[in-house]
């Protein structure tokens, strides 16, 4: 074992190499070896690119050679602007360019971008999906509901008539939904639903509202959604909850929710309650350590995932391994906040062990990707790539823009990007707000990633936020109207709707904005209200296929 002190500590060799520098039999060399590998200070494998033989090295110097891997990695990105996080998201998630065609390819691909993620039920079929997937047709996601590719969990009501969901692909439920302890305890009707649903399994509502005691209707939907609302209780279509999340005031369904022939009903189940009713798969399953016997058949699962699937429960590593997984599909580069912003229980320490180990593996690098947020973040080799190809802005003339929901996973402001400094004066008008929110009415636009526009959904009243210095100014000022003409009026073809309506642009009249002759520029037309856009009708024949997102000339 001598030559082992003077050569096998300069790094990877092979038995050949080894046995030439010492003029030693190979067969001699490799019992050596093998010792030496059963003490654990030499290890055996691949470790050099292009290599055709298996090799050997030192275990302490493959890690040293490890750590300055890593650390050559961390150094090699230099860290990109904020706003650049902002425009790489768009990319990354697919809202720069919404993918078409008729196949449920696309759907699927999105759903399993977004799974485990919490979005506005409203805004599901509204926004987060139509900004992913061109042409989106509901009748899409119900097919792959019925087949059984997708689920879907609800997280947390928002109001009386709305509420946050969760979409997963069916067999990653089990893996990614994250269980919630129950804040307040039960009702007797809940209760009894629960017990009906674990006995019989996927029901309608007739039969679980008479096996809960009947009486008045409303209270058994009331209890039905509020197991919703608990993460226990799903539903095998989407009607219901397109039902619950539909204005009052709606006399009629949109017909861009119409997902099927229209009739009417026979029966007397309110449409808030269609579709069959069932326990989510997940409802007793609890991590367990890893290492320890699955139980299979375990009791509380609905009758079809007990006796058919016979799938043990995940453990506690497997969990958290799909979790880091599917945070890191989403985000590409996953920093502290985007955990946070999720609301995930334990927050960023959940996944950092897995996310340790896929770095210390190669799978993932650690570094400082993006200036002035924390020194925590993790991304995936892709994601370093297009980072650096996002690095300089598109030419001026061609300039990228991105309307969507503010609470989109794709919108990092608010969450992982704080937002600017508001635009309005103390003397302006109060129907400016006052603080800006990722809520459910609200929407924003970016510029090359950089937040331009933050507006209330249905709202006249607009916020802007320009650049400083000319001629960045003019020209931002310049690109957002006519982004604004061409959006509103991608709108209103879509729609019933026939005018768009400005009223105030950070708290003044429209008309006293600088941004005015911009907007009369794009299109818009000054009224008494302020400036308005009217519809514009195409010729016949002629469809429009302008996404909403892009370039705008």
């Amino acid at each position: 074992l001598f030559p082992y002190t003077t050569l096998f500590r300069s790094g990877p060799f092979t038995l050949r190499e080894a046995a030439d520098r010492f003029a030693l039999d190979t067969e001699a060399v490799e019992t050596a070896l093998r010792h030496l590998a059963h003490e654990g200070r030499v290890l055996e494998g691949g470790f050099r690119p292009g290599g055709l033989h298996r090799e050997w090295c030192d275990a302490e110097i493959l890690r040293q050679i490890r750590r300055k891997s890593l650390a050559k990695l961390r150094r090699e990105v230099e860290p990109v602007e904020q706003h650049t996080l902002a425009r790489f998201l768009t990319h990354w998630q697919g809202l720069l360019t919404p993918r078409r065609g008729p196949s449920l390819d696309a759907l699927l691909d999105g759903i399993e971008c977004l799974q485990g993620a919490p979005l506005v039920a409203s805004l599901v079929e509204s926004a987060i999906l139509p900004a992913r997937i061109a042409d989106y047709a509901p009748a899409g996601l119900d097919t792959l509901i019925a087949a059984g590719e997708v689920a879907w969990a609800g997280v947390e009501p928002l109001g009386e008539r709305d509420g946050r969901i969760a979409l997963f692909l069916a067999d990653k439920l089990p893996l990614l939904a994250q269980r919630r302890p129950l804040v307040e305890p039960l009702t007797e009707r809940e209760e009894k639903l629960l017990a009906v649903l674990e006995a019989t399994g996927a029901s309608f509502f007739d039969s679980l509202h008479q096996a809960a005691g009947a009486g008045y209707p409303g209270e058994t939907i009331d209890a039905l959604w509020s197991l919703v609302w608990r993460g226990l209780v799903t539903n095998d279509s989407l009607h219901a909850l397109r039902a619950y999340t539909a204005r009052p005031d709606t006399a009629r369904t949109p017909r861009r929710l119409q997902t099927g022939s229209v009739f009417r009903s026979r029966r007397t189940t309110p449409p808030t309650a269609q579709g069959r009713w069932s326990l989510l798969p997940l409802r007793n399953i609890t991590p367990r350590p890893a290492g320890s016997r699955p139980a299979v058949g375990a009791p509380g699962l609905d009758s079809h995932t007990r006796d058919t699937t016979n799938v043990p429960s995940p453990t506690s590593t497997e969990a958290s391994h799909a979790l880091a997984l599917q945070l890191l599909n989403r985000y590409g580069v996953l920093l502290r906040e985007n955990v946070a912003a999720e609301n995930i229980p334990g927050g960023f320490s959940a996944v950092y062990d897995v996310l340790k180990a896929l770095e210390e593996s190669g799978r993932i690098r650690r570094g400082y990707f993006v200036a002035g947020l924390g020194a925590t973040q993790f991304a995936l080799p892709a994601a370093v790539d297009l980072l650096r190809q996002l690095r300089n802005d598109p030419p001026q003339e061609k300039p990228e823009f991105v309307q969507l929901a503010a609470t989109d996973p794709a919108n990092p402001y608010g969450s992982v990007l704080r937002w600017p400094d508001l635009p309005v004066a103390e003397e302006d008008s109060e129907s400016a707000p006052r603080l800006l929110t990722r809520a459910a009415y609200a929407e924003v636009i970016l510029r090359n990633g950089q937040l331009v526009a933050w507006l209330r959904r249905g709202n006249p009243n607009l916020l802007v936020f320009l650049p400083a210095e000319e001629p960045e100014r003019s020209q931002t000022a310049a690109s957002l109207a006519h982004f604004l003409c061409a959006r509103g009026q991608q709108r209103m073809r879509a729609s019933t709707h026939q005018g768009m309506l400005i009223t105030t642009i950070n708290g003044q009249l429209v008309a006293a904005h600088p941004m005015a002759h911009f907007l009369m520029d794009a299109g818009f037309q000054a009224g008494p209200l302020g400036m308005h856009l009217r519809r514009i009708l195409l010729p016949v024949g002629q469809t429009s296929h302008q996404p909403h997102t892009g370039e705008v000339q």
